[in-house]
């Protein structure tokens, strides 16, 4: 995949100290020719670990700020060409008990990025978001779709001047806080219901999507990666054979399948190779802009919904012991 687009710019990362954007900055420092990568995050202990991991790299520059606080953004956002805006509060069922919390981070955050994109004449400005934000039924996932419904009005704020996309995946293997993560540490597992499925990716695929939407982005696009499902205990036995778990029942907004794509949106969904398209339906202007789409790719068929549990790609056991094999070899 082509860095080009990354020659010389200067990219922002929101939630840089995560584990999408930890990951993404040293992807970055090693295929691409970015001029500098800053780190926007609120948490100085993880920045502090982060550059020494780094080891005080001279294109990294670390920023400590909230995306609740716009002022904070208009200063950090000054100079840069892209940002990827990764930051939010993600625990599903912490979400449910502190609902305004998500609020403020997840949607009013998100539109203070839109902002001061807009005002410092960011060229390009990328939304990461769930398979959760697909007819949500958590708090956190009404909050992620809320976060996609103003990234792709941005555009009609922009005059073109900044472009504003999102992106849409499922399950990262190998996340902090994750299933695989637990079980490297050895910590007891439980899961919430034995027929639940989930999408998988990995954090590469991550990154190949994110460069896919910079690339090839016009504005106002959801773009969604084909990924693999696994049911979750399948998913557990496959890395530790004959594990404990507990099975405790359902938490509160959680779902039993994900979805990564809707019927609803399906009928303006164009696939083109390894992608699904998501374009938007709110400005007559964008039929033209979008012609490329449905020059490349095709429509789906108008009952098309991809959903984990009756998704034709599954994850295969020895697949998914290669992949965590390869994240201890990190």
């Amino acid at each position: 995949m082509s860095m080009e687009i990354l020659r010389n710019k200067t990219i922002l990362i929101t939630g840089g100290t995560g584990s999408f954007g930890k990951s993404f900055v040293k992807y970055l420092l090693n295929n691409s020719e970015a001029k500098k990568i800053i780190i926007f995050s609120r948490d100085e202990l993880k920045q502090s670990r982060m550059q020494v991991e780094l080891k005080n790299n001279q294109r990294i520059r670390f920023f400590i700020g909230d995306v609740r606080s716009l002022h904070r953004l208009q200063r950090a956002f000054h100079g840069v060409d892209i940002v990827i805006h990764a930051a939010a509060l993600k625990q599903v069922t912490t979400m449910e008990y502190n609902p305004f919390e998500a609020v403020e981070t997840n949607i009013l955050g998100s539109q203070n990025v839109i902002d001061a994109a807009i005002d410092q004449g960011v060229e390009r400005a990328i939304l990461v978001s769930t398979d959760k934000a697909a007819q949500p039924t958590s708090l956190y996932g009404s909050t992620k779709l809320c976060a996609e419904k103003l990234f792709i009005s941005g555009n009609s704020y922009s005059d073109g001047k900044t472009k504003f996309s999102c992106v849409r995946y499922g399950n990262v293997i190998g996340s902090r806080g994750s299933i695989v993560d637990k079980l490297l540490s050895h910590q007891p597992v439980s899961i919430t219901d034995e027929r639940m499925t989930r999408f998988w990716i990995t954090l590469e695929q991550s990154f190949e999507l994110v460069m896919f939407a910079l690339e090839n982005m016009e504005k106002g696009e959801i773009f969604i990666p084909k990924i693999p499902s696994m049911k979750l205990v399948d998913f557990l036995e496959a890395l530790e054979p004959g594990v404990k778990r507990e099975v405790i029942g359902a938490l509160p907004g959680e779902k039993i399948h994900e979805m990564l794509l809707s019927k609803e949106e399906a009928r303006h969904t164009v696939e083109v190779g390894n992608y699904y398209i998501i374009l938007s339906e709110c400005y007559q202007f964008l039929s033209e802009v979008y012609k490329k789409y449905y020059q490349q790719g095709k429509k789906l068929s108008p009952d098309f919904c991809y959903e984990s549990h009756t998704n034709n790609n599954w994850l295969l056991s020895e697949q998914l012991v290669k992949i965590v094999k390869d994240l201890k070899n990190l």
